[in-house]
């Protein structure tokens, strides 16, 4: 952070700033904590918030004194529940001959989650949102507590099912599938409840009966009996490519006509998804091949998806294709720093056992590579580059596969052979929007830049007519009309 240019900040969800002329204030300590169970964040003293002006350096009156409360408060037992901050972290610094103080708050590791205050673990425990910090309910202090386990929750046996809660045909198709890719493997000849102890699917109790695991019911259940275990449990599928009509196709786990567990969602939704992917001809000798690097992105991305869910949470697991983007989201938050997650060889999966059910099929990457593979694979296979969010209060995180081809406004179109030099910063962030978005419309350029509403579609057009961009809309006073990528691109 450049506390030089600090009036061109304002509060979001990773800074907070406090005037604090009187001291620390007492509310600084909600986010301490609501910054440490969230993403992190920087706390500046001796700046005010000017509510939509640009923030405004005061300076604090004896910087040294607060530094030295703030450090007395944060390492007493009666103020936060972990010892986590380094004494690098907070810091006083000089703004234009303005002390001020800098604490930089980090997201903590789940195993010390969740950072709460005054010994009150359901009453003072904090998490940041886009509005500011919000005291967590009971069930986000017992998620994040689930999160703090060593071992793999759903690993464990579930309480509120028994075996014959495990779909049969599913089991089935699973061990036909097992079975190709692990065509001499000695588990092919035991029976179906040895192999589902043998994969992590089911264990024994302490008296010796065997039981299915919470990966064996959420894997191989029925939905009926999933949700015994899980109570939010929810799949959900939909194609809303049709302006005229909601959906053009769905189906959810609780329709009754299939299994609703995560393995035949797996199929399922791959088989509808991957309809939506430009399939390349190529052959290998005189066969046809039709995967290609986006159809390993997708389905790496389910099984990310399905294996990093929390089924504790509401929402549930929903997948959407639409025109722009296939959207890919789960209950929640993940469990490293986003950044760190999407770096190869950094994972640590919510359902390590089931997603090591899934690598035994080839159908997922234990080796911390499968979002790199994707963010990789779909980007080789010509498409803008693949986005992940994350949501809080519940925990929500988001997936987006955009259907748009890659945008190169670094290479000159037919219409311009010759044009690429003259694109402006504004020309450039048209073409920005729509990668992010797959579309771009005036209005969303004016929100972008600050340009006037006629100079934006005046751009838009120019775009369009030298082939970057390729207009949609059934006349130009179309209230829905938008560009997306052009022919040439």
């Amino acid at each position: 952070m450049d506390l030089s240019k600090l009036d061109e900040y304002k509060e979001g969800n990773r800074l907070e700033v406090k005037a604090a002329q009187g001291g620390i204030p007492d509310s600084i300590w909600e986010t301490v904590s609501a910054f440490a169970n969230t993403s992190g964040g920087v706390i500046v003293l001796g700046v005010k918030d000017r509510k939509g002006h640009p923030l405004e350096v005061t300076g604090l009156p004896d910087a040294h004194k607060m530094l030295d409360d703030f450090w007395n408060a944060a390492l007493s037992k009666d103020k936060l529940s972990a010892r986590f901050l380094q004494d690098d972290d907070a810091r006083i610094e000089d703004v234009g001959g303005k002390e001020v103080i800098v604490i930089e708050v980090p997201r903590v590791s789940r195993l010390m989650r969740p950072v709460f205050l005054k010994k009150d673990i359901l009453g003072e425990t904090w998490r940041r949102t886009h509005t500011g910090d919000h005291r967590c309910a009971r069930e986000e202090v017992q998620s994040m507590l689930r999160d703090a386990e060593s071992s793999s929750e759903d690993s464990r046996i579930a309480e509120n099912v028994k075996m014959d809660h495990i779909d049969s045909e599913t089991v089935r198709r699973y061990r036909v599938r097992f079975s190709e890719k692990n065509a001499n493997h000695i588990w092919n000849a035991v029976s179906d409840e040895e192999f589902l102890e043998f994969i992590g699917a089911a264990k024994k109790d302490k008296e010796g009966v065997l039981r299915p695991t919470r990966a064996g019911i959420l894997m191989f259940g029925q939905d009926c009996w999933i949700t015994y275990e899980f109570t939010n449990y929810f799949l959900d599928y939909r194609q809303e490519t049709a302006s005229d009509t909601r959906w053009e196709d769905r189906f959810a786990s609780i329709t009754g006509d299939w299994s609703g567990n995560i393995y035949d969602f797996y199929i399922k939704v791959y088989n509808k998804l991957k309809a939506a992917l430009k399939v390349p001809f190529k052959l290998e000798g005189i066969e046809r091949v039709d995967d290609t690097p986006a159809h390993e992105a997708l389905r790496e991305a389910i099984v990310n998806c399905v294996t990093n869910a929390n089924y504790y949470e509401r929402r549930g697991i929903v997948c959407v294709w639409r025109d722009e983007a296939l959207t890919i989201a789960n209950p929640g938050d993940f469990r490293i720093p986003l950044e760190k997650a999407m770096r190869p060889g950094e994972s640590d999966p919510r359902n390590a056992t089931m997603l090591k059910m899934f690598a035994m099929i080839d159908a997922g990457e234990r080796a911390g590579s499968g979002i790199s593979k994707i963010l990789h694979g779909w980007k080789e296979a010509g498409y803008a580059a693949p986005s992940y969010s994350e949501e809080c209060g519940p925990d929500r995180t988001i997936l987006m596969l955009p259907l748009q081809k890659s945008i190169r406004y670094d290479s000159p179109t037919s219409k311009d052979p010759n044009g690429i030099a003259r694109l402006t910063e504004n020309e450039k962030e048209a073409i920005r929007i729509v990668g992010k978005s797959g579309k771009v419309t005036t209005r969303s350029l004016v929100d972008a830049t600050g340009m006037s509403r006629k100079a934006a579609s005046a751009l838009l057009k120019r775009l369009s007519n030298r082939g970057y961009l390729q207009w949609h809309g059934s006349s130009n006073n179309d209230p829905e009309q938008y560009y997306s990528i052009g022919d040439d691109q």
